[in-house]
């Protein structure tokens, strides 16, 4: 990726373009073409033809992008999604398997990646929780993600990696309570109607308005688009909230789960 970022450099130079400029042309912030260009974002296949074509660049950066080595920060499936996710104007999370990835502690990833079937290695799984430690930086920038996260009492309550891990996971949630944006509500066991049967799913507002949908299955998952879906998604997240606890009721209940460690 850094080999990527260095020869955009290149060819831009060469093609009497500023950066500020290529981002122009490119459509897309200064900060996410630094980002590219630093190898801490990948470059995707559409903006590498694009760039071919405008930077004279005979192919080379859409060759790279197809020869790119399997084992990455991010899996391919998931990086539209994780692009979407740092430009965010607003994030709505609803998960029932394991804490939403920006509310997740480092050792609680850690705990989730070795959890995966095929096993990773150490190095791997290393990189990919301070990869997620990364993304969370949206939620602490100057101007942050509006963003509201919904969980399962059952997921809250499961000890991955151990019951250290599980006491830093309750403090975190309830430091995070606080934070300016940021609204968690826990899903309560027992209720007898509940609009998240399907399973899990995150619904993304871009800055300029455009709404889109992300889910995840056992081996992939899928970007949505199309606007009579998302609305769907949409309406349930909405049926979610108010069939969760509330974010008083909720910092009450992780308050008392401390309180029992």
């Amino acid at each position: 990726m850094k080999m990527v970022g260095a020869l955009i450099g290149v060819f831009r130079r060469t093609a009497g373009y500023t950066q500020r400029e290529l981002a122009e042309r490119l459509r897309v912030d200064g900060q996410t073409l630094a980002s590219i260009k630093q190898g801490r974002r990948s470059l995707r296949a559409e903006y590498a033809e694009f760039l071919d074509e405008l930077l004279d660049a005979k192919g080379a950066l859409s060759a790279d992008v197809a020869n790119m080595p399997e084992v990455d920060l991010f899996p391919r499936w998931a990086e539209e999604y994780i692009d979407l996710e740092r430009e965010a104007l607003a994030l709505s999370s609803y998960q029932n398997q394991a804490l939403p990835g920006l509310l997740q502690p480092k050792e609680y990833a850690r705990a989730v990646f070795q959890n995966d079937v095929s096993v990773l290695s150490g190095d791997e799984i290393e990189q990919r929780a301070a990869a997620r430690m990364e993304r969370q930086d949206v939620l602490h920038q100057a101007n942050p993600t509006t963003a509201s996260f919904i969980i399962s009492e059952a997921t809250l309550k499961d000890r991955l990696g151990g019951e250290e891990v599980y006491a830093e996971q309750l403090l975190r949630l309830h430091e995070w309570t606080d934070l300016p944006g940021v609204t968690v509500q826990v899903m309560p066991l027992g209720r007898d109607f509940h609009a998240g049967l399907s399973g899990p799913f995150v619904l993304v507002e871009t800055a300029d308005h455009q709404r889109f949908a992300y889910v995840e299955g056992q081996l992939n998952g899928r970007l949505i688009a199309d606007p009579d879906e998302v609305s769907v998604l949409e309406r349930k997240y909405a049926m979610l909230r108010t069939q969760a606890l509330n974010p008083q009721e909720t910092k009450s209940l992780l308050g008392r789960l401390l309180g029992e460690q």
